[in-house]
């Protein structure tokens, strides 16, 4: 086993192992599709570990500018953990470290420039379940803006959010009623119009159906698609027929490993991994 030091933030300073195997015994690297605009996110070689063990392994992966990204995989393969990387939500896990290069937008996420408070602001999160706050529909949308010196009309924010969301019709007059009044399925749109109240450049969405009935699954789906013409969405997802209906690009991840990165039509139809084929068809997962 090699020992590696961590710094602060929780980096490996040394190569991860999968770097130091020697070529012969190394996998093929994943099949990449050809991203014509400008990537947002870049991972080269990056390694999660929590303790011992290696949770995302050797990932390399782009993600573009203004398209939805789906991430798919059986539980446990590293989706979530590598989405929650990207805006250094595993920060919080103090067992964590990362090796490789992680950017956005050409900055390392983890260089010792990076504020992860500031990161935060550009790179939103909305969570699997519906977390409001309990505070008013209009407080839960104003307070991330409210804290952090919102100068502009705050009225306005809070509408511009609540109708970016799909929501502002539903709840346009009761504004000063509890966030719990609402369904689960407006409480999840109400959190997504909380994360881009701060007009983030990034939405990460981990599963955020997965506790849904259908026909609130499906406006998410819906706004999910009208929400990439202002914002890059990356996407962690089970249901494999969501990915083919809301994503441009999706990524499979195994044991850890991104086995393949290409245009979602292909993926669905002409995959060029084995393992892709198998999960996409049910043969395991």
């Amino acid at each position: 086993m090699v020992i590696v030091p961590e710094t602060i933030s929780g980096r490996q300073e040394a190569q991860s192992p999968s770097r130091m195997t020697p070529p012969a015994l190394r996998l093929r690297k994943p099949s990449q599709p050809a991203v014509t605009s400008d990537s947002v996110i870049r991972a080269e070689g990056v390694t999660i570990r929590y303790a011992d063990f290696a949770a995302v392994r050797d990932v390399t992966i782009e993600i573009p500018d203004r398209q939805v990204t789906a991430i798919i995989g059986p539980s446990g393969c590293g989706k979530s953990t590598f989405l929650r990387a990207i805006n250094r939500m595993n920060d919080f896990i103090p067992s964590m470290s990362i090796s490789g290069l992680l950017t956005y937008r050409g900055q390392d996420i983890y260089g010792p420039k990076s504020d992860a408070v500031d990161l935060r602001r550009r790179i939103g999160m909305v969570f699997q379940k519906p977390n409001p706050f309990p505070k008013t529909i209009f407080k839960n949308v104003a307070w991330g803006a409210s804290i952090n010196g919102y100068r502009g009309d705050i009225h306005e924010l809070v509408e511009r959010a609540l109708r970016r969301a799909a929501i502002w019709d539903e709840v346009k007059d009761k504004l000063n009623q509890s966030a719990f009044a609402l369904s689960g399925g407006q409480q999840q749109r109400l959190c997504i119009a909380r994360a881009i109240a701060l007009e983030p450049d990034v939405l990460l969405m981990d599963e955020p159906c997965s506790a849904l009935d259908p026909i609130a699954t499906a406006r998410i789906e819906d706004l999910i698609d009208q929400l990439k013409t202002h914002y890059t969405v990356v996407l962690v997802t089970h249901n494999m027929q969501q990915a083919a209906r809301v994503s441009d690009l999706t990524a499979f991840m195994y044991m850890g490993e991104l086995i393949e990165f290409d245009a979602t039509d292909k993926i669905f139809t002409t995959p060029s991994e084995q393992r892709t084929q198998d999960y996409i068809t049910g043969r395991f997962g």
